[in-house]
């Protein structure tokens, strides 16, 4: 068995919670948390971490020579790097709107990645 100590990050409070997990990797329990989420959070944060992620894409003819971008939903945390290859040598025509896709699918996830203002 092992542990690992994390701050929850589901809510303001910030919960020092801790995780104990077996030799496999699973969890065993959950301890620290005030409320549901920092279970869910803990639980999904040792077995599968996904983060948002936010960038900017390259844009041709409008008024701003880049657009800011995010992931419609959270992706696998190893995967982070490789999406910012990605979007990296994306370059999108004007006009661009908020909600426009620019990158759909990345790296075969189910996930967009979406324009956040206006270009």
């Amino acid at each position: 068995m092992k542990t690992k100590e994390l701050i929850c990050v589901s809510c303001p409070i910030g919960c020092a919670v801790t995780v104990t997990l077996d030799d496999n990797n699973e969890v065993v329990s959950v301890t620290g948390n005030t409320c549901k989420r920092g279970d869910s959070y803990a639980r999904q944060e040792c077995t599968h971490p996904e983060r948002m992620l936010t960038s900017t894409v390259k844009v041709t003819g409008g008024r701003l020579p880049v657009v800011p971008v995010k992931s419609a939903r959270p992706v696998p945390k190893e995967l982070l790097l490789d999406c910012m290859k990605e979007i990296n040598q994306v370059t999108v025509e004007a006009p661009v709107h908020i909600g426009d896709v620019v990158l759909s699918n990345i790296l075969n996830t189910g996930v967009d990645i979406v324009a956040t203002n206006e270009a």
